[in-house]
């Protein structure tokens, strides 16, 4: 049997609807960037465990509180980076949308220093809600 990777084993204890219970994952002087030309209002670079709270707190505003990481993969990247792969489901404008989303994380000292969340803006599903 194969041991987890303690990075893998790190990011799984992030919980994304509870970010301030789990910011001790973060580095206090993270960096989220967000790439979304399709939300311009949030799209741009979170800093810090409050940064990074901020970031998930406007999109449960943005989304009524449907946001959420259904996640399909996750692979270790020598000792430093994750590479995870996601179908995030939310609901904007009255629209359902399922959208892939790839992130990476930069991991340096078992805390997360840096993240790049990068969404597939041109190929979401969406359907009326």
């Amino acid at each position: 049997m194969t041991e987890e990777h303690p990075n893998v084993a790190l990011l799984k204890q992030l919980d994304p609807g509870n970010v301030a219970g789990t910011a001790d994952v973060f580095a206090e002087d993270v960096v989220w960037h967000f790439f979304n030309p399709l939300l311009p209002d949030m799209q741009g670079d979170y800093v810090g465990r409050s940064g990074v709270q901020d970031f998930f707190e406007q999109m449960a505003k943005q989304t009524d509180g449907t946001f959420r990481v259904n996640p399909v993969s996750v692979t270790a990247v020598g000792d430093e980076l994750l590479v995870t792969q996601s179908k995030n489901t939310m609901v904007m404008k009255d629209q359902q949308i399922e959208i892939d989303v790839v992130v990476v994380w930069r991991i340096v000292d078992g805390r997360i220093s840096e993240v790049w969340d990068i969404p597939s803006v041109h190929h979401a599903q969406t359907s009326q809600a």
